[in-house]
C-alpha cells in the first residue's frame, strides 16, 4: 500500500475518533444542560402558550403550590435521553463542519483558520442536523409540561404521548409538528451559540498569548454563559412560535394552519410583545445552563484527549 493510501487511512481513522470524543463531549454537556434548566424550562413554555400568568414569579409560585416541587420536572425523562443526544449531535455536527472548513481553507488559503461567517455556518450546520431529533423531543415535553395537573392528565408518560401525538395525525404532522419552525429556529440559535463562544474563547487565547486548552474552566463557563444569553436573544421569536404549534389542539381544536399563521395571529392579538413573552426566565436559565454545558463539554473533551 503506498504512503498516500496509509496516510488516507489514518487520518479517516483520527477523524471518526474525534467524532466520537465530539459526541462524548456533547451528551455530557446535554445532560447538565437538562438538569440545569428542566425548572426554568417549564415555567418558560407556560408564559409563551397561556395568558394565566401575569409574571414568571408568579408562574412559579403556582406550580409549586397547585402541583408541588417536582412538577417543574415534568417530562425531564424526554429531554434527559433526548437533549443529551441532541447536543451531542450539535457538537458532533459543529466540529465536523468545523474540520471539513479547515480543510477547505488549508487547501485554498493555505491556513486552515476559520472565518466568523464558517463559525457560524458549522453552528447553523450543527443546529440543522439537530433538529430531526430535538423537534419531536421538544413537542413531546411540552406537551407533558403544559398537560392538566392530576387525575385529568392527558399523557401518563413519553411513550404514551408519542403514541397518542401519531395517531391524531399521522408522525410527520403529529409528533413532528412544528419542525417548519424548528429548523430555522435551529440554525439561527446554534449559529449564534457556537459563533459568539468561539469567538470569546479565541479572543482570549490571543489576548493573553495562550493556547485554547490553558483557558481556566470559569472563564469557559462565563463565556458559554455569555453564547447561551445570545442564542435566545437572536432566535426567541421563532421559539415562541414553535411552543404555540406544539400545544395546539387537533382536528376542530386546531388554532394555527401553519408557521406564517401562527406568526399572523401573534401579531395581530399581541403584537410584538407575543414574540418576547417569557424571555425573562429564559435568560436567567440560559446563563447557568449554557455556561454547564460548554464547562462540561470541554472537561470531557480534555479529559478524552
Amino acid at each position: 500500500m503506498a504512503d498516500t493510501d496509509i496516510q488516507a487511512l489514518e487520518a479517516k481513522a483520527g477523524s471518526w475518533k474525534q467524532t466520537g470524543k465530539d459526541l462524548g463531549s456533547g451528551a455530557a454537556g446535554g445532560i447538565a444542560q437538562v438538569l440545569l434548566g428542566q425548572p426554568f424550562d417549564i415555567v418558560k413554555v407556560r408564559l409563551q402558550t397561556t395568558t394565566t400568568y401575569p409574571s414568571a414569579l408568579s408562574c412559579a409560585t403556582s406550580i409549586l403550590r397547585n402541583e408541588g416541587p417536582l412538577a417543574f420536572y415534568k417530562g425531564t425523562l424526554t429531554p434527559l435521553i433526548g437533549i443529551g443526544a441532541c447536543v451531542s449531535v450539535q457538537f458532533g455536527g459543529f466540529h465536523y463542519a468545523r474540520r471539513a472548513f479547515e480543510e477547505a481553507n488549508l487547501k485554498s488559503r493555505g491556513s486552515g483558520k476559520l472565518s466568523y461567517s464558517q463559525y457560524y455556518a458549522a453552528g447553523a450546520f450543527a443546529g440543522i442536523t439537530n433538529t430531526v431529533l430535538s423537534s419531536p423531543i421538544e413537542h413531546v415535553r411540552i406537551r407533558l409540561q403544559t398537560q392538566p395537573h392530576g387525575k385529568d392528565r392527558l399523557y401518563s408518560g413519553p411513550l404514551d404521548c408519542v403514541r397518542k401525538l401519531s395517531a391524531h395525525e399521522g408522525v410527520l404532522r403529529g409528533l413532528y409538528r412544528g419542525t417548519a419552525v424548528t429548523f430555522p429556529r435551529e440554525a439561527q440559535a446554534y449559529g449564534v451559540w457556537f459563533l459568539t463562544f468561539e469567538y470569546l474563547m479565541n479572543a482570549d487565547a490571543a489576548r493573553n498569548k495562550i493556547a485554547r486548552s490553558e483557558i481556566a474552566t470559569p472563564k469557559i463557563a462565563l463565556y458559554g454563559g455569555i453564547a447561551g444569553e445570545m442564542l435566545w436573544i437572536s432566535s426567541y421569536p421563532f421559539d415562541v412560535i414553535k411552543s404555540k404549534m406544539q400545544t395546539d389542539g387537533f382536528g376542530g381544536e386546531q388554532r394555527y394552519k401553519s408557521m406564517r399563521d401562527a406568526f399572523s395571529q401573534t401579531w395581530a392579538r399581541e403584537g410584538m410583545r407575543g414574540f418576547w413573552r417569557g424571555i425573562g426566565p429564559t435568560l436567567v436559565r440560559a446563563m447557568p445552563v449554557s455556561a454547564g454545558t460548554f464547562a462540561v463539554a470541554e472537561l470531557t473533551m480534555r479529559a478524552l484527549g
